[in-house]
């Protein structure tokens, strides 16, 4: 075993060496040194602001629903490795990855039949965009190879991920110009609760059936559109795509990477819509945080107008594909999820965040504070001090990443009611400061 290093050797070579997301390199700040973590708790090398411990209310970006050191995840991944950690799935297959297709079919939306096991939730959105652009060149329609979204979205950081992105106000505005040239409406207007706009839907149809003819599909965030700008919508607008789709030979893809398993207090964001894409993204909390999983599923009618192409093979084929021990953990995940009342701990979190948030209204430069499911957003009207708001929440005990002009929190569904009082106040002083 390697002689252990202490804290500060540890971040003199993070500093010199690691290059953290979104940031330069060198990064500006020293990044918090996470020595373990259990429960809803990361345990800090040393003292920060006073605390050695936080209560995380970002589940890890939204993936860790079941917290960490979960001991029926850790078992899933123990027998897992005694077993086999790997075998490349080109030829072969196994039971972790049979008995995970099998799940996620039986969860999402009926016409998704078939499953292609990627890498990361940015690969499933790649492998989506393929699976859409394959099937018109396969049925002779090789014009349609362009994508509609809607303003404020995000979908990854890969290529054609970033195309579909926010262009003006998204992280990826820099490469415009050289990404593919994408279709996009005006964002959907904001509330999940409020009646869809008639004049809004009537602009998403014009526009697919005005380039139906070169839109190989339609892809959007279900209800809540995440990194973008945690904005929420009514869920009428994705059955307005539904209808425009289905009307103009278009396919629909959901991106619920963010939205799935319990989220938003539905399974998917889709069933509140009552609709089904033709193909659907899944990944962060499909392993609860444990290992880097993603899913691409897609209906019968497309992976068989793939088959008759050309190329009858989805020419795609992650090294990973199939992880025996991320298949493993993902399907012992869906386990933990649906063997207690996840929709209950949902509405639980959502009226406690409810009730912790209402505050943060009366903050001067506070613009709009909004729930939905076990997500609590409060948008500033000014660009956040990250560094001030994370060091406000940090001597609060919790841990947030507050980005643009957002603060907000999707802590984890065991999280208990006094600790979301907590990641509450945490989110009110880093408002107050940041």
């Amino acid at each position: 075993m390697p002689e252990p290093l202490t804290p500060g050797a540890l971040l003199a070579l993070d500093r010199q060496h690691v290059w953290h997301p979104y940031g330069p390199m060198p990064g500006k700040a020293a990044p918090l040194l996470v020595e373990s973590a259990s429960g809803v708790r990361l345990r800090l090398a040393e003292p920060v602001e006073g605390r050695d411990e936080l209560v995380d209310g970002m589940s890890s970006w939204w993936s860790a629903v079941h917290g960490y050191n979960h001991p029926v995840l850790n078992d899933a991944a123990h027998g897992q490795l005694e077993r086999m950690s790997h075998v490349m799935f080109g030829g072969l297959t196994h039971e972790p990855a049979v008995r995970l297709a099998k799940r996620l079919v039986d969860l999402t939306p009926e016409p998704l039949q078939h499953v292609f096991l990627a890498d990361s939730g940015s690969v499933s959105v790649e492998v989506a965009v393929k699976m859409c652009l394959q099937y018109w060149r396969s049925l002779g329609k090789p014009r349609k190879q362009r994508l509609l979204t809607w303003r404020g979205g995000y979908h990854g950081d890969t290529w054609q991920p970033m195309s579909v992105c926010d262009p003006d106000g998204g992280m990826h505005e820099l490469w415009q110009g050289v990404l593919p040239r994408q279709i996009f409406a005006d964002a959907p207007p904001p509330g999940f609760d409020a009646a869809p706009d008639e004049a809004y839907a009537a602009q998403l149809r014009e526009l697919i059936g005005r380039h139906a003819e070169e839109l190989a599909a339609v892809i959007v965030e279900p209800v809540v559109q995440g990194a973008g700008g945690m904005s929420f919508h009514s869920p009428g607008y994705l059955r307005v795509l539904r209808e425009a789709c289905d009307a103009h030979d278009v396919l629909l893809v959901f991106d619920e990477i963010a939205t799935g398993f319990g989220r938003t207090g539905a399974l998917f964001a889709a069933d509140h819509a009552g609709v089904a894409p033709d193909v659907m993204c899944l990944g962060k909390a499909l392993t609860g945080g444990y290992l880097t999983l993603a899913a691409t599923l897609c209906t019968t009618a497309v992976a068989d107008g793939i088959s008759r192409g050309a190329l009858p093979v989805l020419a795609h084929g992650p090294t990973f594909m199939g992880n025996p021990l991320a298949a493993a953990v993902a399907d012992a995940s869906i386990s933990v999820l649906l063997s207690q009342d996840w929709g209950q701990e949902v509405k639980r979190i959502e009226a406690g965040l409810r009730d912790g948030l209402a505050p943060a209204a009366g903050i001067a430069g506070v613009r709009e504070v909004r729930v939905l499911g076990a997500i609590g957003v409060v948008q500033l009207d000014h660009e956040v001090d990250m560094a001030a708001a994370s060091r406000a929440a940090v001597r609060e005990g919790v841990w947030l990443r507050p980005f643009r002009d957002l603060i907000y929190t999707m802590p984890p569904y065991i999280t208990g009611d006094e600790d979301v009082a907590r990641i509450c106040a945490a989110v009110c002083a880093a408002a107050r400061e940041g």
